[in-house]
Formats: C-alpha cells, sequence, structure tokens
C-alpha cells in the first residue's frame, strides 16, 4: 500500500470525525408558544405534518410546493399523486382531513381545534414541474376544511416560478426546477422576499430585514435527537441572532427539500434562502434539521419521510423524526 493510499481514507475520517463532534444544540430559553415551521417539497410534506401533529404548539406554517397531511396514506405508490403528477387525479383534502381526525381521537397527534387559530402561507410557481399546483390547491383546501378561518390562508399561486424556495437575489433563474432549488424570482418589478412574506404571513408585520445577517449559524450534533436509522443526518444547524443569547425570541424551523440538505447544496438553503436576515432583525431563531440520502433507511433522494419510509407512525407524535424535531424545538425553547 502506498503512502497515498493510506494518507486519503486518514483525512476522510477526520472529516467524518470533525462533522460528527459539533457541539450540542444550545438551550436559549426561546420563547415555547411562538413556534413555526416551514420547508420546500418533501420539506413542505414534512412541515404541514409537524403543524398538525403538534398544533398545540405552534403558531403557523409556510408550505411551499408541499400536499395535504397524510396525504400518501402510508405508501409510496400515492405519492405521484400527491405530488400532483397523475392525470386527472389531485389529493382528496377531505379523505386526508378524516386521517388527522382518527390520529387526533386516537390521541397520535394534537386536537385538531388548535388548527383554527394558525397562520398559513402556501405557495405554487406556475412553472413547477414536481409538485404540481392541483396538489398544493388541495393542501389550502385541507387546512380550510379543518377550520382554519380563510383569511388566516394567504396562497400565492401566480408567480411564474419553478420548483424552489424563492429569494429576491439569490440562486437559479426563476423558472428552474433544478438544483439547489432556490431560486430568484421578481413580482411587480421587485426581488420576491418568500421567507419575509411566509414569516410575516405567521407572525404579523415583522422589522426590516438585517442588510446582513450578524448572528451565528452553529453546527449542532443531531445524532442527540436523531440515529443514523431515521435518516437524518449527523449534523443540522441553527441560526442564533445575537439577541436571542439571551431568550425569549421565537422559534421557526425551516425543512430542506429532496436533494437539499448541506451535503448536497452546502449552504445555499440553511444561509442563503433568506431567513437570517429576518430572523436577525426579529429575534427569531431558526432551526435547520438536516436529512441526507441513504440506504438504510431506504431514501436514495435524501428526503423527509412524508410516505412511510421510517415506518408507519411517520405523521404522528410516534414518528422518529417528528420526536426529533420536537425534541430540537424543546431544546430551544427550554428555561
Amino acid at each position: 500500500m502506498n503512502l497515498a493510499s493510506r494518507i486519503v481514507p486518514l483525512i476522510a475520517g477526520l472529516l467524518a470525525q470533525a462533522a460528527v463532534a459539533a457541539v450540542p444544540l444550545p438551550a436559549l430559553q426561546a420563547d415555547p408558544t411562538q413556534t413555526s415551521v416551514s420547508g420546500l417539497s418533501s420539506g413542505a410534506f414534512m412541515a404541514v405534518q409537524y403543524e398538525v401533529a403538534y398544533s398545540a404548539s405552534v403558531v403557523g406554517a409556510g408550505i411551499v410546493a408541499g400536499g395535504p397531511y397524510y396525504c400518501a396514506g402510508g405508501q409510496m405508490l400515492n405519492a405521484g399523486i400527491c405530488m400532483g403528477q397523475v392525470p386527472g387525479i389531485a389529493p382528496n383534502a377531505s379523505l386526508m382531513l378524516g386521517a388527522a381526525r382518527r390520529f387526533a381521537a386516537a390521541g397520535q397527534i394534537d386536537p385538531l381545534s388548535h388548527l383554527q387559530t394558525h397562520r398559513i402561507y402556501v405557495f405554487s410557481g406556475t412553472r413547477d414541474t414536481v409538485v404540481h399546483q392541483k396538489a398544493v390547491d388541495a393542501t389550502v383546501s385541507f387546512y380550510k376544511q379543518a377550520g382554519v378561518a380563510a383569511n388566516n390562508v394567504q396562497y400565492v399561486n401566480t408567480v411564474a416560478a419553478g420548483h424552489a424556495f424563492i429569494t429576491p437575489d439569490f440562486g437559479n433563474a426563476c423558472s428552474d426546477n433544478a438544483a439547489p432549488y432556490v431560486s430568484h424570482c421578481s413580482v411587480s418589478g421587485s426581488g420576491y422576499d418568500q421567507a419575509g412574506a411566509m414569516l410575516q404571513q405567521i407572525y404579523g408585520k415583522l422589522n426590516p430585514p438585517a442588510a446582513a445577517p450578524s448572528g451565528q449559524i452553529v453546527a449542532f450534533d443531531q445524532r442527540e435527537f436523531a440515529a443514523a436509522g431515521t435518516g437524518m443526518a449527523a449534523q443540522a444547524f441553527v441560526y442564533v441572532p445575537a439577541s436571542c443569547r439571551g431568550g425569549g425570541c421565537k422559534v421557526h424551523v425551516a425543512l430542506h427539500g429532496c436533494q437539499q440538505s448541506a451535503a448536497k447544496v452546502g449552504d445555499d438553503v440553511y444561509a442563503k434562502a433568506g431567513y437570517n436576515r429576518w430572523a436577525d432583525s426579529n429575534k427569531i431563531v431558526v432551526l435547520y434539521p438536516q436529512v441526507d440520502a441513504s440506504t438504510i433507511p431506504l431514501n436514495p433522494q435524501g428526503c423527509w419521510d412524508w410516505f412511510a419510509y421510517t415506518g408507519p407512525a411517520y405523521a404522528t407524535h410516534d414518528g422518529v423524526q417528528m420526536k426529533a424535531i420536537k425534541a430540537m424545538v424543546d431544546r430551544l425553547t427550554t428555561k
């Protein structure tokens, strides 16, 4: 064995150890009554799941290209319907609401009555070729049938965007449906700031975003909350504004889409999607949990579990990814 063949694996091993050796997620004494969640694609499906399952401790959600709660019904075969890709068939929001009611009656998720006060932002680009608009229409229908007031739901569905988080000035061209699934779009001649639109729909009028984030992105050990068998990565990220070190901040959970974890796109989501500038000036801690591609469990695209690859309880309090995210939020809100 030559020197190079021995050194390369050694370096790789040291880098892997460095990634795992992230610091613990800090307890920031954030406000436990002001948690919200958002996501793109599989992250949007997961955001709906989390919001519905933990509705008693969540105040709202931002859904970008995502379908209704429990849409796949625990079957990967239903994913095409849930993404609006099957001609002539759309997700049935009434069926999904029926499933949620059964889970709530069994105590597997929080009572659905909590949803009625939530504030929801929903987005579907007219050029999205991955999750078609009829699937996102069903998400809006689900919320309204669940009792969310019509004026508490903002549905943006006229922007000529592809499948992506939307920023004013970073990423791909607006209509692209390609990695890193972050694109820049203009609406009425101005860059569309989706993070700001989403957070203000959830929390009301906010201070203008900081010109540049001045807080800290902390890489933390996600293994404390999620074993490798959950499909979740060893490391995740949290953005902590300087003003949040003393407690009392809101918490927003931002969930990436398939093929969009840090392992695939670097910091394009957790540093560049636009959340952190708004967080900086409005006392919001932003949590960026991570899922990587894996063979066990079988998840080659690095998607959040919205179709049962971690087991049948995936959309309830007993779902391993759901429990992991809730435990992270609980840590951030620990007094």
